[in-house]
């Protein structure tokens, strides 16, 4: 069954098309034509996946070390947001050795030994997040070992950003060179199709994930790759998401490191995590399942 953090409609699936008009334009990674606003952003499907990891991994431990005994409903919802989380750095793992990396491998044969390295830490950090993703359901239980979980939380978090990192600043750009401009690999409409074959996180559950935080105009941006129902359902998806996290993480205006800013995702910019852990969090409540949701969500992509 997939797995929901937000509510959802199911609306039908329409037609896909081989290719978005945005992505057929491509832009660069690294640099545009001064008079040419670039239709989309390279690898924005792997970088916005980083982001939210980063995100969610400096806040988590925080809303865990607030819970209170009895507090059942905020703990199963906390417990509800990792498993959320993992699931999407399954599919994003399963993104990167199964349909990326085997194509750098072949155009650029110079990368292998870096390639099967990341493959290998990928099944490394699984079982990681494996092992913790037990802690946290004993911690939400009993809130007696909600510290020490808290902290091995933040002992996973900065094991997952030495992996960030290496992808980012040792194999993105030079992905640039392997990848046409208008490739959908790496791609936000790539990562949505494989969610949706993979029968992993809906549309409006991972969208909303993935650009919480995110600057409007690159949210605009980022929309071109997705289907007109998608763009039309935004708004609403948006919304949703923050009223059922605002006592989760506070308020939409609040910053918290992890989060993106105006630039965080601009050409050639990887998406950053700030570099102190937030000193307090807030309580989290269950987020209302099953509101808007009946049966498979609806999705697609250009």
């Amino acid at each position: 069954m997939p797995i929901h953090l937000l509510p959802q409609p199911s609306p039908s699936v329409p037609e896909q098309r081989s290719q978005s008009g945005a992505e057929a334009r491509g832009a660069s990674a690294y640099g545009h034509d001064a008079d040419e606003e670039p239709a989309t952003m390279r690898f924005a499907g792997l970088r916005l996946v980083h982001a939210a990891l980063r995100r969610d991994l400096a806040r988590l431990p925080n809303a865990l070390r607030l819970l209170q005994p009895g507090e059942d409903d905020q703990g199963e919802a906390l417990l509800r947001h990792w498993n959320f989380m993992t699931a999407m750095l399954t599919c994003h793992h399963e993104q990167q050795d199964t349909r990326i990396w085997p194509i750098v491998r072949r155009f650029a044969p110079e990368l292998r030994l870096l390639l099967n390295w990341l493959e290998d830490d990928h099944h490394a950090l699984d079982h990681s997040f494996t092992r913790v993703t037990t802690l946290v359901r004993i911690a939400t239980r009993d809130t007696g070992s909600a510290w020490p979980v808290a902290y091995a939380m933040e002992d996973l978090a900065a094991r997952l950003e030495t992996h960030l990192r290496i992808e980012e600043r040792q194999l993105l750009p030079r992905m640039e060179l392997v990848f046409t401009e208008g490739s959908r690999l790496g791609g936000l409409g790539e990562l949505l199709d494989l969610l949706c074959s993979a029968d992993g996180p809906g549309t409006p559950d991972a969208l909303a994930w993935l650009l919480d935080g995110v600057d409007q105009e690159q949210i605009e941006r980022l929309l071109a790759e997705c289907d007109d129902d998608v763009a039309r359902n935004w708004p609403h998806w948006q919304a949703t998401y923050q009223r059922c996290t605002a006592r989760l993480w506070g308020s939409p205006g609040d910053l918290v490191p992890g989060d993106l800013v105006p630039g965080d995702l601009a050409p050639g910019v990887p998406a950053r995590a700030s570099d102190d852990l937030p000193a307090a969090g807030l309580r989290s409540i269950g987020f209302p399942f099953g509101e808007l949701s009946s049966g498979n969500p609806g999705h697609g992509t250009d």
